[in-house]
């Protein structure tokens, strides 16, 4: 029962709620007490002839009224008992979701969305279940059988009792050993649940991909064998299920053969009547609720416990990135300044960055640009906070950001990434994320800075078109340019663009650019590129290799040289001049 002890937080909590629906549940285990009792009575009248009708309209009358307050007594306590359950899984889903809210990136760069979106359904699920359907059969199992026996022993015989109750002890051994069985198997359940819940997530996302390779048969073979692994597995917890009904039915049986045999020579020696025997019956038939209930308690807390247990994993996980004490409730603003020793990822041999040493003036662009894997997203997520643990600092106004509050920081900041995400709402929407408050007026006037205004209007709902899930109705050059316009609403101290371009022809890309230079004047930018001419005009350029600043200098310095940057910059105008037919403009 250690479940009820981790929840007994919440127990406190809602302990009026618990308390009366405990007191109505009690109620309602007495009131069933009452019927079998009268039925014994009416029995023995009916055997010595001295059953009237009007006796007998009087106990019907009885029982009706017996049942009316039985009928309002169940009402209330499910609404207390199981109603305090589902806020309980409100309350877990809710501290889930906030937790995931403020976990860092490299949180979500080990752990599955599928095995989260289990913790916070199936896992929450089996937890409310043993806070509502746990409570009932605890407090069921106890006070209804302690009733029956109580009755059975004190109003009718109490040596049959005894006899009954014989075979009682092994039920509570079998149900123990049942329990243990059976938290180890659900927990194992409900991670192949979980891997189930991952594939399925990654498939429904990735469905383009899957279909442009043929590989649609591959994956569903995968499917089918982690479904298979799950059925395998909820059988295995399915085979300790089944081992109870049947263990407390045979125990049950014996209890009526033992009560039966004893019974009718209690009655032949004349120590008990026929009336109190077949009271002593039906009285033994409501004590097969509380055996089951035992039963079903073992299965449901220990099912709760698994999943209890790994939510509790889950929520004890820290974030790698939060507030530090005192630190500064402002939006910075002001020169950049990157002094940074080394960065190294979690786990990683090698450090990712090193040596990353430049100033940019408050209202300037920066351009980053180098191979593939050169360092370039990770520079800007630094500045972004997403990891903290680099030697060295960066600074904004001449203050490390590590001293500016996470929200505070993160205002100031208007990012792009490279996987631009869009949510399953409108266009109009998905541009006001960050500005929700925003007017259609604003909305246009970003989407028009960021050269999309025409494409929304081409669509037949315009700015109220549906985009779906991540997008997937809009090709990669439109998504880029509504995460564009999503950042620029938010008009941010310092924007970044982190390859946000690579969609776009040259065209749209140099109006895009000549838009945000007429724009954001006294605002400072932070462009990643792979396309020399994203960069061309920006105040200080640095060319990454190996995560190390290898050049930098503006446009003109940098195509002076016999650099990286110069041959990458003529051969890309090249393929351009190709591209448009070798005519020079």
């Amino acid at each position: 029962m250690r479940l009820f002890l981790d929840l007994w937080w919440y127990f406190k909590q809602e302990k009026w709620k618990y308390l009366l629906g405990i007191i109505f549940l009690i109620s309602s285990s007495f009131l069933s007490m009452i019927p079998p009792y009268v039925v014994g009575l009416v029995v023995d009248e009916m055997r010595s002839g001295t059953l009237t009708g009007a006796v007998l309209a009087k106990w019907l009358l009885f029982l009706a009224a017996v049942g009316a307050v039985y009928y309002g007594t169940g009402y209330a306590w499910r609404q207390m008992i199981f109603g305090s359950a589902v806020r309980l899984s409100k309350l877990l889903r809710n501290k889930l979701f906030h937790l995931f809210t403020r976990l860092s990136p490299n949180f979500y760069h080990h752990r599955r969305i599928g095995d989260l979106m289990a913790h916070a359904t199936n896992d929450i699920r089996a937890v409310e279940d043993a806070a509502g359907d746990g409570i009932l059969t605890l407090v069921d199992s106890f006070t209804m059988g302690a009733m029956v026996i109580g009755a059975m022993a004190g109003l009718l015989n109490w040596k049959l009792t005894i006899i009954a109750l014989i075979p009682m002890p092994f039920m509570a051994w079998a149900t123990s050993k049942y329990g243990s069985m059976l938290h180890e198997r659900f927990h194992l359940a409900q991670q192949a649940f979980s891997d189930l819940n991952d594939k399925v997530q990654e498939n429904v996302s990735g469905m383009r991909v899957i279909k442009a390779f043929g590989q649609e048969e591959a994956e569903k073979r995968m499917f089918a064998a982690l479904s298979e692994d799950v059925v395998k597995k909820n059988i295995a917890v399915a085979k300790i299920d089944a081992l109870f009904d049947p263990t407390i039915t045979f125990i049950v049986a014996i209890s009526y053969f033992l009560s039966l045999t004893f019974g009718a020579v209690f009655v032949v020696h004349g120590t008990m009547t026929i009336g109190q025997l077949t009271s002593f019956t039906l009285y033994l038939g409501q004590l097969v609720w509380p055996m089951l209930a035992f039963g079903f308690l073992f299965n449901i807390v220990e099912r709760g416990r698994a999943s209890h247990d790994r939510i509790q994993t889950l929520l004890a996980e820290e974030p790698d990135i939060a507030d530090r004490e005192g630190a500064r409730d402002e939006v910075p603003s002001g020169k950049i300044t990157y002094n940074l020793n080394a960065f190294t990822y979690s786990g990683a041999a090698e450090p990712a960055l090193s040596d990353i040493r430049f100033e940019l003036e408050k209202g300037g662009t920066l351009g980053i640009v180098g191979k593939t894997g050169s360092g370039k997203t990770t520079l800007l997520k630094l500045l972004l906070r997403e990891f903290d643990a680099h030697d060295g600092a960066i600074a904004i106004g001449g203050v490390p950001i590590t001293e500016y509050k996470l929200a505070r920081l993160r205002e100031a900041i208007g990012y792009v990434p490279q996987d631009h995400f869009l949510f399953s709402a409108t266009i109009a929407e998905n541009i006001a994320f960050a500005k929700p408050g925003a007017t259609r007026a604003e909305i246009e006037e970003a989407a028009k800075l960021a050269c999309i205004h025409d494409d929304i209007l081409g669509f037949k709902d315009g700015y109220d078109t549906i985009v779906g899930e991540r997008g997937v109705t809009l090709s990669g050059g439109q998504k880029q340019r509504i995460s564009i316009a999503r950042a620029l609403l938010m008009d941010p101290e310092i924007l970044i663009l982190d390859d946000s371009l690579s969609a776009v022809d040259a065209d749209t890309e140099e109006a895009i650019l000549s838009a945000l230079k007429a724009t954001r004047r006294n605002k400072t930018t932070l462009i990643a590129a792979h396309r020399m001419s994203a960069v061309q005009h920006a105040d200080l350029i640095i060319v990454l290799e190996n995560g190390r600043i290898v050049d930098r200098g503006d446009h003109e310095t940098l195509m002076r040289g016999d650099n990286w940057y110069s041959a990458m910059y003529r051969r890309q105008q090249l393929e351009s001049l190709v591209a448009k037919g070798g005519v020079a403009e």
